[in-house]
């Protein structure tokens, strides 16, 4: 397992084992990987020849406010876990190597208007010019996405498909602590008690997800939400929606695909959470 700085050195590489004809598959992180990766990883590995796992904290997706310096970094323990798994390449650029005198960007209309992205102005700007960077840069046959992240998600498939990129999209289940918590780097933030306080968000979820499947509406699953995390005197409510899986816009009912998600603070720390809900 090799770690790569340099865009030349890792396409070099790589070239060799395109012209062999190996699959090579990717594991887009910002790093200080969890088992969430872990498990995103693990079926990278089981899918193809070669895996690239990208370890990049993107400095163009956070915005002026938010926890770009703070956010966790170690690309020794990444490295370690990585070749555990057996992945065969971590790409850990620096960031004047991926946006040295930068002025093209990659954006995308209409699924970005809802949930995290009308809360973070530019954020998923930044997912995109990065991902379809990193889909350039390695030419994978397949990308690995986690579920946690179901507006990124949907976004990443909508670009993929309108600009032509020849990579599959594989979306990868939500990795959870045993008591439920959703699997994330930012975890790391929370105090002993606000950890025990994050878990009004898997409660939420895991109650608005029994309504759903029992024949609840839209309206009664999105108040059985709001309920339990507004009984949490450290949570803060971003936002609770119901949308259409596919457009991010609101619903009223769960006639189609629906994403039901949730942004949180515990404290000063924004988690995420959702469920799909499937016709």
């Amino acid at each position: 397992m090799k770690v790569i700085k340099k865009v030349k050195d890792l396409r070099e590489v790589l070239k060799v084992y395109k012209k062999e004809g190996r699959t090579i598959g990717l594991v887009p992180t910002m790093g200080f990987l969890h088992k969430g990766h872990a498990s995103l990883i693990k079926r990278a590995v089981s899918d193809n020849d070669i895996v690239v796992v990208s370890d990049f904290v993107n400095p163009i997706q956070f915005g002026p406010n938010e926890d770009l310096d703070a956010y966790p970094r170690d690309i020794e323990a990444d490295s370690k876990l990585c070749e555990s798994l057996g992945a065969d390449f971590i790409f850990n650029p620096d960031p004047s190597e991926m946006y040295h005198d930068k002025k093209a960007f990659v954006d995308i209309e209409g699924l970005s208007d809802n949930l995290c992205g009308a809360r973070r102005p530019g954020h998923f700007r930044g997912v995109c010019t990065v991902c379809t960077k990193l889909f350039n840069i390695v030419g994978s046959d397949r990308a690995y996405f986690g579920q946690k992240d179901a507006q990124q998600l949907s976004i990443i498939k909508k670009m993929v498909g309108d600009l032509n990129i020849p990579v599959e999209i594989i979306a990868c289940p939500i990795v959870r602590e045993d008591d439920g918590l959703a699997m994330s780097s930012r975890n790391t933030y929370l105090t002993s008690k606000e950890r025990k306080a994050a878990l009004c968000l898997s409660k939420a979820i895991f109650a608005g997800e029994k309504m759903a499947k029992e024949g609840a509406s839209v309206k009664e699953v999105l108040t059985k939400i709001e309920e339990i995390i507004s009984a949490e005197k450290l949570a803060k409510i971003d936002y609770i929606s119901a949308v259409d899986l596919e457009t991010i816009k609101d619903v009223d009912d769960f006639s189609k695909a629906t994403l039901v998600a949730l942004a949180v603070y515990i404290g000063k720390t924004r988690l995420i959470d959702n469920f799909i809900y499937e016709v």
